[in-house]
């Protein structure tokens, strides 16, 4: 399951039965961390997830700040409610990415801002498992 976790919202994705292809799923509005995670897990249940990938909002000069430091610790209390792996990607350029997507689909504005989340998280969920599918291919 992939997370774009941001201030306001938390988008979600999810990944086929094969671990080869990453759909967006739902944003997530954010309240409480125990209300957050409470429906986080939830879905991880339902859908029988193997794991949770955080978008890691690195600078891009590869440094991290605040929102690294708030995604980390998101994780780490995250962590103590379940045993599913938890890991971290990379997600410069995530919603940029996702964005010019939609652009490229004609989405309305206000359609953009409702699925925006949701969608840069499947861009992070399939980066992870195409890095995953990299290994295993590997000799």
């Amino acid at each position: 399951m992939g997370l774009d976790f941001g201030d306001k919202t938390i988008g979600v994705a999810v990944s086929d039965g094969l671990r080869s292809v990453a759909s967006p799923l739902e944003t997530i509005r954010r309240s409480k961390f125990t209300q957050d995670a409470a429906r986080l897990l939830e879905i991880a249940a339902r859908r029988s997830a193997g794991g949770l990938v955080l978008g890691l909002p690195r600078n891009m000069d590869g440094s991290e700040g605040p929102r690294c430091q708030s995604t980390r610790a998101f994780a780490r209390n995250l962590s103590r409610l379940t045993e599913l792996p938890i890991g971290f990607w990379d997600e410069r350029l995530s919603t940029v990415a996702a964005e010019r997507a939609l652009l490229e689909a004609d989405t309305s504005r206000k359609r953009r801002a409702e699925v925006i989340d949701h969608v840069a998280a499947g861009y992070i969920l399939q980066g992870f498992l195409d890095r995953l599918r990299h290994l295993k291919d590997a000799p």
